[in-house]
């Protein structure tokens, strides 16, 4: 039966504000906080670029894989439907479980909280009043629930707001590169400086760690895939958005790391996570690092706006489907917004920010979000044997092929690198297989109970008179 129109998505995003979604979601806390952390393991400044740019072609190798998963599937929620289609529904419900956690509140969260470090630098006198920690949690908790009422109004009013910040971050990034580079006190001799790095198995595994971060700052190149019921045209769009968005976010990645570089040696730049912060410091002198500080607060609010659209879709499918919480499938009457998923994600991304430790939570969400994209673009070898595909990409099967070798040893190596961190992210997947299957008995309860009410409702003809 066709659903009613004000309980469902309405496709109302062209390309120009999906490609935007994208940049959004992929250009935030990761680039603005990992250099300085992988500078402290990799102590060298050529390595860590080239990783950048290794991380950049593994994201364009998912972006098109996903472009013929959601130009197939172009429904709203990403890999729990392509998991669904593909092999099972136990599987999208468990990447659909971990992107509750994982993969939205503990990125809004951490970016979140890194906005407020950025905000105290740029403006200290606000952190003043009070414990500053306590003051810096509860400017994360204002920005969560300023951004999550915003976004209850409906995703065309979202999109426009996404939309001006995105350009606003865009042109943020070029003009402190330009200028950076161009007047800026660095200097380039900081590329020789540093230790020569050892690839024994000590220095892979530091080496999957640091790819581990970096794939996280990059995670988003599979945006669109979670917009698919709101995409117009999705088997041209789709795809566009997600090859246009990766390629803009892989060259301002580049060219910002090596603004970095340019601008502080190795050990400035070790361990710092306001790294953009220090490098407008040393660049341009105090006065500007507040005002750069400020602007990258600023940037920080789109990466978190945009979370905050994508996350409730996945919630949005996985109840509309039976397999989740039935208010997180509620659409706004007027708004036509995912209202119960953005209100269930908000209260966890504030319960987290309550809690939360930087480096771990970060190691933590890049290995709990590199597991079911695998699935996914493996899925595609079926998708491929079975003739549905869509949109098929070029130089099939190789980039797949690339992808699932590279993203699989980024994760073995990363284990043994942080095993702890690793071990909860499985956990976490883990703990949502009795979840599922606890929603699984709740829905087919319901549809015996409705059959039953169905069978006792019957009108029964009446006996003809004797």
């Amino acid at each position: 039966m066709r659903e009613e129109s004000g309980t469902t998505l309405q496709r109302e995003l062209r390309l120009f504000p999906t490609t935007n979604m994208v940049i959004a979601s992929m250009v935030g806390t990761g680039i603005f906080t990992t250099s300085g952390l992988l500078m402290a393991d990799l102590y060298n400044p050529l390595l860590m670029l080239i990783l950048w740019v290794v991380g950049g072609v593994i994201a364009l190798c998912g972006a098109l894989c996903y472009g013929e998963l959601g130009a197939t599937y172009p429904e709203a929620g990403g890999e729990y439907i392509f998991l669904n289609h593909l092999y099972h529904p136990i599987y999208g419900f468990l990447a659909g479980w971990v992107s509750l956690f994982a993969g939205f509140s503990a990125p809004i969260a951490a970016a979140s909280l890194a906005c407020s470090e950025y905000l105290s630098e740029a403006v200290p006198v606000l952190f003043t009043w009070g414990d500053p920690v306590l003051l810096k949690r509860l400017a994360a908790i204002a920005v969560i629930i300023g951004f999550s009422l915003l976004h209850l109004r409906g995703i065309r009013i979202g999109a426009l707001v996404q939309n001006y910040m995105v350009v606003m971050k865009v042109l943020l990034i070029m003009v402190l590169v330009i200028t950076g580079l161009a007047i800026g006190r660095g200097s380039f001799s900081h590329f020789s400086l540093g230790e020569v790095f050892t690839f024994d198995f000590a220095g892979l595994k530091t080496v999957g760690l640091s790819l581990m971060w970096i794939m996280f700052a990059y995670s988003g190149w599979n945006t669109s895939a979670y917009l698919g019921s709101e995409i117009k045209d999705p088997e041209r769009n789709l795809p566009r958005s997600l090859l246009i968005g990766t390629g803009t976010v892989m060259l301002l990645y580049v060219l910002l790391n090596l603004l970095f570089i340019y601008s502080a040696t190795p050990v400035e730049m070790s361990g710092v996570i306001a790294i953009g912060g220090m490098a407008a410091g040393n660049l341009f002198g105090p006065t500007m690092q507040g005002l750069i500080s400020l602007l990258i607060a600023f940037a920080l609010l789109s990466s978190i706006s945009a979370f905050i659209i994508l996350g409730p879709r996945i919630y949005y499918a996985m109840a509309r489907k039976g397999h989740f919480f039935r208010m997180a499938g509620r659409v706004h009457p007027v708004s036509r917004a995912p209202s119960g998923s953005i209100i269930l994600q908000c209260g966890i991304a504030l319960l987290m920010v309550l809690t939360g430790t930087f480096d771990q939570i970060l190691t933590y969400m890049g290995f709990a979000l590199g597991i079911f994209p695998l699935f996914a673009i493996f899925g595609l070898f079926r998708l491929r044997r079975e003739g549905l595909s869509r949109a098929p990409m070029p130089l099939f099967p190789l980039i797949p092929i690339l992808y699932l070798l590279i993203s699989s040893a980024i994760l073995v190596l990363a284990y043994f690198e942080r095993p702890v961190e690793s071990s909860i992210a499985l956990a976490t997947v883990l703990t949502g297989i009795p979840v599922f299957y606890a929603f699984t008995r709740a829905r087919r309860r319901k549809q015996v109970e409705t059959a039953d009410n169905d069978e006792h409702e019957t009108v029964m003809p009446e006996e003809p008179p004797v």
